[in-house]
């Protein structure tokens, strides 16, 4: 079983950062970190974490944050390497930091997290397939079940081509300036 990094409660982590004392590098993907996150929070992918470390100062403590912190759990061997010194994880995540009422920067006009898009549509095209199947005719049903197949392949190999497709959409690209 992995060494688990010790926690650090939403409020004591206020209270580091207010004066200074700690770093918060959120771990999410960049489209989770756009739409909400802690205020001065540094954003560094888990996907993209190299061997070179976090680009952050290394005399001050670092505390890793996801959304609920099973992230920053499941992998924190690796991130308190990254850390390459002293490294916490916040209790319960960027959730938990909601639920203490400490605030939150939103951009409400940011795109909705592509893996919460991909988690929609499916559902959405499994029920239609089998509304379809009910009331047009019983081959719509394999529409539910190419879902069902390219969510488990997505499951298996950690690559889902729906993902792929809906990064594409206009809505989940950068407006050009």
């Amino acid at each position: 079983m992995p060494a688990r990094s010790p926690t650090l409660k939403p409020n004591d982590l206020a209270e580091r950062l207010k004066d200074g004392r700690a770093i918060l590098v959120d771990i999410r993907e960049p489209d989770e970190f756009a739409r909400r996150h802690v205020k001065g929070a540094v954003s560094r992918p888990l996907s993209a974490l190299s061997g070179a470390g976090l680009g952050v100062d290394p005399g001050k403590p670092v505390v890793f944050a996801c959304r609920s912190g099973m992230r920053t759990e499941a992998h924190c061997e690796r991130l308190a390497a990254a850390a390459g010194g002293e490294a916490f994880i916040l209790e319960g995540g960027l959730e938990g930091w909601i639920a203490a009422g400490l605030p939150v920067e939103t951009n409400a006009k940011a795109p909705m997290e592509i893996m919460r898009q991909v988690q929609i549509t499916a559902g959405l095209l499994v029920l239609l397939g089998i509304g379809l199947g009910l009331l047009a005719h019983p081959a719509w049903f394999g529409l539910s079940a190419f879902i069902g197949a390219g969510l488990t392949f997505a499951g298996v190999t950690g690559w889902c081509g729906m993902a792929v497709v809906l990064a594409r959409m206009p809505w989940n690209r950068p407006a050009r300036g």
